[in-house]
């Protein structure tokens, strides 16, 4: 069994479910918040890009999602101020149901306007390119997306850690009061968050659905599971370890994907990423590269 096909898709899925883990850890890491609709985000992303492409055949295909970069991000940044910042002050159990909610509603909204009925990602040029590895015909998006996390990863790294933006997200992650005693205006920094993870998100949408070009509108629900997982398994609220989650949940999936039919393991594939969990976390309850909290008498 040859596996650097499957190592090479398993990088490519990995980094998929990276882009949305960042979303969930960064938000984690600021406001200890969950935000259960960042999948259903992921979706809706996919079905604008849809609608757009449908709409306005003639329009040049980087324009397209351009607009729908901004569409996304928009709609990221309304959740926050409509659901999340009336609730800054509210018992974290209150924000969580909120989000629960707004994940519904994007999902029933999705429903509502498409009918539930599966829908094919529009062709993006020179993603849908065929290719050859190793003898094996794939996609050249499966090639572009594991560079293109690497790049995304390493300007939100120099974002957060050489920009005044990024010094308040650390501030206001390690100690929420503290910063906004110090001034540092604490909804601008969340709805910055917001923004930086919607965005990642539309991004993971792009490559994910190139890959997987049907989308319904609970398409969002298990990619998005996915990345939560990988978010926890390399301890969320760092984004190193969000990242590492994410690669090797996606080269394990792969791999457990591709191996011979006649062991009937695949089925299994969904399974192994939870149990994964479960073992990380039963020897490393933070995750692999998690911080244990201590809370504040």
């Amino acid at each position: 069994m040859n596996l650097t096909p499957y190592l090479i898709r398993g990088l490519a899925t990995g980094g998929q479910f990276a882009l949305v883990a960042i979303g969930y850890t960064m938000v984690y890491g600021i406001l200890k918040l969950i935000n259960f609709a960042h999948g259903d985000l992921f979706m809706l992303s996919g079905i604008m890009m849809i609608y757009l492409a449908a709409s306005f055949p003639t329009m040049p295909m980087w324009v397209t999602i351009l607009i729908m970069i901004a569409l996304t991000v928009f709609v990221g940044f309304a959740i926050e101020k409509c659901a999340y910042s009336p609730l800054r002050t509210a018992p974290r159990m209150s924000v969580m149901i909120s989000a629960i909610g707004v994940s519904y509603l994007l999902e029933n909204t999705a429903t509502y306007v498409t009918g539930g009925q599966p829908m094919t990602y529009p062709t993006i040029g020179i993603l849908n390119k065929t290719i050859d590895i190793v003898g094996t015909s794939t996609k050249l998006v499966v090639i572009i997306t594991p560079i293109l996390v690497l790049v995304l990863i390493v300007l939100l790294t120099q974002l957060i850690n050489h920009t005044k933006i990024g010094m308040a997200m650390r501030a206001v992650s390690k100690d929420f009061e503290t910063a906004r005693l110090m001034g540092i205006k604490i909804n601008n920094v969340i709805s910055m968050t917001f923004v930086i993870g919607s965005a990642l998100a539309v991004v993971g949408s792009i490559l994910y659905f190139t890959t997987y070009p049907a989308i319904t509108p609970t398409a969002g629900a298990m990619p998005g599971l996915k990345a939560f997982v990988a978010a926890v398994f390399g301890g969320i609220g760092s984004i190193p370890g969000a990242v590492i989650g994410a690669f090797l949940i996606g080269i394990c999936e792969t791999i457990i994907k591709g191996l011979p039919s006649a062991w009937n393991v695949s089925v299994f594939s969904d399974a192994f990423t939870f149990a994964l969990l479960i073992i990380i976390l039963t020897c490393k309850p933070t995750g692999l590269f998690g911080e244990k909290a201590t809370d504040k008498v």
